[in-house]
């Protein structure tokens, strides 16, 4: 990997500027800090898998070292002594192999996906392995699964969790791509008979077309809870909100030019969420359609607005994190780039 020098600055970008109220500059930091194969992860470590609140973030090196991102004196820098890690438990035993598991705090404790399979050959999450299942994990320790049958896989690596309707309960929240229809969003639910399919969105309609989770939050300020995702983010991504109430999913918005997902990569996480302009709707942070460009963007009032965007001359490869790095509690955007640079970014003026 090509090495800058290890420097860090701050640096005001014109395209901020103009959103910025006068007098203020809005806030880039870079840091070259990062190594081939490092991560971007969220302290302690994940939980309910999408949309999770900013918290603190760190470098998880190939080593299984952590170093928490901060700001020293003002500029960005890994800290000198490694995290200690939050065990995770011990992983199922019948889990995906590079699968990971999502903790809840609802009815759902735990979930994770079953059953491999190499019937749907496509591997877009970086080899041709996918899930034929899902196991749903409930307060009482018992353990619900549900099995596809041969016309389809979870094309994913995690279930996602979250109460989309405030009835109390999580919906279970998974792609399920379809061998002759390509990928489509489904909602789950954990009953009392075991694990209910509930919803999902429009199969994309071709084989080999997938589609990528960014966020579940009310990003419309209409009161209800949206679950954003970027339809074919390797192809000219198109950024969707659906809505979910009455038990079904509802598009409510849609804005071209997004791609929150390499192929291959087994990243999922290019993508955070946050009011950082503090108008009571949450905000996305993600990369444009070449992933060269970060950009803020608000679904505010049903309206598409992009408030500001970030140009990098290499493209972003880690998690995008809503990150707080010191005592002020100020939230940034974290992310790197592939030639090392670490970047930590957040509007003037933002929360």
């Amino acid at each position: 990997m090509r090495r800058r020098a290890a420097t860090v600055f701050v640096v005001a970008l014109a395209a901020m500027l103009a959103a910025a109220p006068a007098g203020e500059a809005a806030e880039l930091q870079r840091a070259a800090v990062l190594r081939d194969g490092d991560a971007v992860v969220r302290l302690p470590g994940i939980a309910g898998g999408i949309a999770m609140p900013a918290a603190a973030v760190g470098v998880l090196s190939r080593d299984g070292t952590v170093r928490r991102v901060i700001l020293n004196d003002g500029k960005l820098a890994l800290a000198s002594s490694p995290e200690a890690r939050t065990a995770a438990g011990v992983r199922p035993p019948d889990i995906l192999s590079d699968g990971e598991v999502t903790h809840g705090t609802r009815d759902i404790v735990r979930a994770w996906l079953t059953d491999p399979t190499d019937r749907y050959r496509h591997a877009v999450l970086g080899d041709a392995v996918e899930a034929g299942g899902l196991a749903l994990e409930g307060m009482n320790g018992r353990v619900a699964r549900y099995r596809l049958d041969q016309g389809s896989v979870f094309e994913d690596r995690r279930v996602r969790l979250s109460d989309l309707d405030g009835d109390g309960r999580d919906e279970a929240i998974v792609v399920q791509s379809y061998l002759d229809a390509g990928a489509a969003l489904a909602v789950f639910g954990l009953g009392d008979t075991g694990v209910i399919f509930q919803a999902e969105v429009p199969a994309i309609g071709r084989a080999n077309r997938w589609l990528n989770p960014a966020g579940a939050a009310d990003f419309d300020g209409d009161g209800h809870l949206e679950i954003a995702f970027v339809e074919t983010p390797h192809i000219g991504g198109t950024l969707r909100l659906y809505e979910y109430r009455d038990r079904k999913l509802h598009e409510d918005h849609a804005a071209r030019g997004f791609s929150n997902h390499a192929i291959g990569s087994r990243e999922q996480d290019m993508a955070a969420v946050h009011d950082w302009t503090g108008d009571g709707t949450a905000d996305i942070a993600i990369p444009g359609a070449d992933r060269e460009t970060l950009r803020l963007v608000t679904f505010a009032g049903g309206v598409f607005t992009e408030i500001e965007s970030v140009r990098h001359d290499r493209q972003i490869v880690t998690a995008v994190r809503p990150a707080i790095l010191d005592s002020t509690g100020a939230v940034y955007a974290v992310y790197g780039l592939a030639d090392g640079t670490l970047v930590a970014g957040r509007p003037a003026g933002s929360r």
